[in-house]
């Protein structure tokens, strides 16, 4: 799978459909929302897809306003239609490896299974726009696939998932590696806080 393989509607389709069947996601989902304060002002969710996460967040965090963001026609589309009737959610179309430079500043930005799909540099350089766009003591939390430790336990996630080969465009990186970024940007309390094989929920606070 290439970085704009979501921009193809049969391919988002065919991911949007099976989202719910994979394992373990809604668990992982309901840590990621334990993390986050319900008195916050605005949250961004990058790769939005059809607006799951921002789904989930709209009763937990009331106040809020939500700005979602995929770089799919198809997954605006999905998101566009589920939230047309919620004023204080908005989404953009945008790739992750555009500045988020221009939206403002956030209380909450938060990701799901899609930042993989970037390369390790724009990772990195993603993670600290995200630090740059968060106001003081604002927190990100990342739900994202991730690397294997070994050969053994990737064909395990292989065969959970019942497929048989990695899609070419994940470029899957260890949560080590990647919280040792965050903690270098100035990112507190980071850690892994949940994990199934290689599915993993890691982020923190801003500090300062």
């Amino acid at each position: 799978m290439k970085h704009n393989d979501y921009e193809d509607p049969e391919y988002a389709r065919a991911y949007l459909a099976e989202a719910d069947s994979i394992p373990f996601r809604k668990d992982g989902e309901g840590v990621l929302l334990s993390f986050i304060p319900e008195d916050v002002s605005r949250v961004l969710d990058l790769g939005t897809g059809d607006g799951r996460l921002i789904a989930l967040l709209l009763s937990h965090c009331p106040k809020a306003s939500f700005t979602g963001t995929d770089s799919s026609a198809t997954m605006i589309e999905a998101a566009s239609v589920k939230f047309s009737a919620i004023d204080r959610v908005e989404i953009v179309q945008h790739d992750l490896y555009d500045s988020l430079a221009g939206f403002g500043d956030f209380d909450v930005v938060v990701s799901s299974f899609a930042i993989h799909h970037c390369s390790h540099e724009r990772k990195k350089s993603l993670y600290e726009e995200i630090f740059n766009c968060l106001n003081p003591g604002g927190v990100f939390y990342n739900l994202e696939h991730v690397a294997s430790p070994s050969e053994h336990l990737h064909k395990r996630f292989l065969d959970a998932l019942g497929v048989r080969s990695e899609d070419e465009g994940n470029i899957l990186l260890d949560p080590v590696a990647q919280i040792q970024w965050l903690r270098e940007m100035g990112f507190i309390d980071v850690d892994i806080h949940w994990k199934w094989l290689e599915l993993c929920l890691f982020g923190g606070v801003k500090g300062g």
